[in-house]
């Protein structure tokens, strides 16, 4: 392993532990195998608050745009999923971040306000966006993309942990969905298909 990739793992292996530090309730959930797209993704816009306002897909027009949907309570896949996008944002020079904008969707509107989630995309990189919405908001972006999840009760003290699937969707500076990123895809990977998609205007 050379200098450079053992750095990025250290990093990784921190900003993980860092997120179990402060931000993970332990429950005795055991997940269940990986749900299904709800539908083949078309993308679209949508409209979600943040903690400073109202926030639609295309405020960020002239930009490329990741999409996850996922929760703050969530024990491993979410975590894994903003770290390695953290990483691919720290790779992009100065004018490519400056064309580049996260949006973590929270599917557990219930537990996720909007301070929780500020504080928590902001805990992996300062481009990550928290947003939420009534139900059935979530619902409606959730299905322009193919995004699924469910509610699962757990008998914890959590009371309740939410499957979801953990694809990231990249959407181009014109709006359109170009890439569906599976869980785990690299962030070298990552930060290849943002560039490749601001080549598209």
């Amino acid at each position: 392993m050379n200098r450079t990739s053992l750095i990025a793992v250290i990093v990784l292996l921190g900003l993980i532990l860092g997120w179990v530090t402060w931000f993970w309730q332990p429950d005795t959930h055991q997940a269940s195998s990986p749900i299904p797209l709800a539908s083949a993704p078309t993308g679209g816009d949508f409209t979600l608050q943040s903690a400073n306002g109202p926030v639609s897909l295309h405020d960020f027009r002239g930009k490329v745009v990741l999409v996850y949907f996922g929760y703050t309570f969530c024990p491993d896949i979410c975590p894994t999923s903003l770290a390695f996008t953290s990483q691919a944002l720290n790779t992009l020079s100065k004018e490519e971040l400056a064309r580049t904008q996260a949006l973590f969707i929270s599917v557990d509107p219930e537990r996720d306000t909007l301070e929780k989630l500020k504080e928590y995309g902001a805990f992996f990189h300062a481009s990550i966006l928290g947003l939420t919405g009534t139900p059935e908001a979530i619902a409606d972006a959730a299905h322009k993309y193919g995004a699924s999840y469910r509610k699962q009760n757990t008998g914890s003290a959590g009371g309740y942990v939410v499957d979801h699937s953990s694809s990231t969707y990249v959407i181009d500076p014109d709006g359109k969905l170009v890439a569906t990123l599976q869980h785990g895809t690299s962030p070298a990977e990552v930060a290849k298909t943002i560039r490749a998609a601001l080549q598209n205007r």
